[in-house]
């Protein structure tokens, strides 16, 4: 029985088989096929032509670079620094950034600190004492500004005082100004130029105006009507993120700057332009203890005796960070290869042949992305 099957098996090797086709003649039947094919047509065409332009070949890997300048003065007069002028080497953080960069607008300054013992602020919990018994010497504050001597310092007829500590004194004051001392940091411009190509396609870039004009970079500012100018007002920018920037030059916060480029590289390079967008990215809600941004930095001094001391600031202000992103599309080689009346000049063009012998062929151009779309205008 089994020798039976096996051999029926290996007959039907040698079958030829053939499809049968049956024709209904059923108007229902045929309407609903044509149906089905023009919807699958109408999305080829519509959707994946039209719209996605899916015979375009996209290039994502978009390569970047930004630079970015401050420019303005502002005048303060405190009692810890007195008249003062501060200028972008003094509230730019670093002094000439790159895609993200601080902005000062606001400080805490603690001047003439010294390596000293002194009490720790009441402002720490654990710096809170009765006795020198709750100040164990050597043990760090938590979260304080230094380590404990042993000592409770306190005040006349109190019962609790804070632990002494070995730290640079006096400690860090608390207070925080009720109005940004660096207000006037809203008018202030900053500079950002970005330069963009498009690897895939030889195709690059920048957002700022081709003009041998030397003093437009000097005058403009950037808006709808002027979108190749990169001089903008920082005021503007925190408006535009949906925030006022008095409010938040007080505590501090993150703008986020968004350029997006995308381009239709089978249009002409003017059609290629920046879109910008901003928003705000750290948390501002009041009544949060992590809202705004800031930080601490000191700067270094010798006294007539060799001995060092320090101004300790703790900065408040606005952070930008910039963003870059975007596609490129362009005429796939399919198109140019097989569906256009000079596809055998683009093959040639874009495949060599190599032929075995001794002579040495000289290789030709290609046209595989090292041409820009402009060169190839004639299509």
């Amino acid at each position: 029985m089994e020798q039976v099957a096996w051999k029926g098996l290996f007959l039907s090797f040698f079958d030829y088989k053939t499809e049968k086709y049956v024709i209904a003649k059923n108007k229902k039947v045929g309407i609903l096929y044509r149906v089905v094919q023009l919807s699958i047509l109408a999305y080829l065409v519509g959707w994946v032509f039209v719209v996605k332009k899916g015979y375009q070949d996209t290039d994502t890997f978009l390569q970047s670079s930004v630079i970015t300048k401050l420019k303005g003065v502002a005048f303060t007069n405190t009692t810890e620094l007195g008249e003062r002028l501060w200028d972008v080497v003094d509230y730019v953080i670093p002094p000439q950034g790159e895609n993200v960069f601080f902005v000062m607008t606001n400080l805490i300054v603690t001047p003439n600190q010294r390596q000293d013992m002194c009490p720790e602020s009441a402002n720490i919990p654990d710096a809170l004492c009765h006795t020198d018994r709750d100040c164990l010497a050597g043990e760090a504050v938590v979260a304080g500004n230094g380590v404990k001597t042993g000592r409770c310092s306190k005040a006349r007829e109190s019962t609790r005082g804070t632990c002494e500590i070995l730290a640079w004194c006096p400690v860090e004051k608390r207070y925080k100004p009720k109005k940004a001392l660096l207000a006037s940091a809203e008018n202030f411009t900053v500079y950002i130029k970005n330069s963009i190509r498009f690897p895939k396609f030889n195709f690059s870039k920048t957002n700022v105006l081709a003009t041998n004009d030397e003093s437009y970079l000097k005058s403009c500012r950037y808006s709808m009507e002027h979108r190749y100018c990169p001089i903008f007002i920082l005021g503007n920018i925190v408006k535009w993120a949906g925030s006022d920037f008095q409010e938040m030059a007080l505590e501090g916060g993150v703008i986020g700057i968004q350029i997006e480029w995308n381009c239709d590289l089978d249009k002409a390079p003017s059609e290629c332009n920046p879109h910008y967008s901003f928003s705000r990215l750290d948390t501002k809600f009041a009544e949060s203890i992590s809202s705004g941004y800031n930080f601490r930095f000191a700067k270094y001094y010798q006294d007539a005796e060799g001995v060092e001391y320090r101004t300790l600031i703790k900065a408040y202000g606005i952070r930008f960070d910039v963003m870059v992103n975007g596609k490129g599309a362009f005429f796939c080689d399919l198109v140019l290869l097989y569906l256009i009346k000079k596809s055998n000049f683009y093959r040639g063009k874009k495949y060599e042949e190599v032929k075995s012998s001794s002579r040495k062929s000289l290789p030709t151009p290609s046209l595989n992305g090292n041409q820009s779309p402009d060169q190839l205008g004639g299509l």
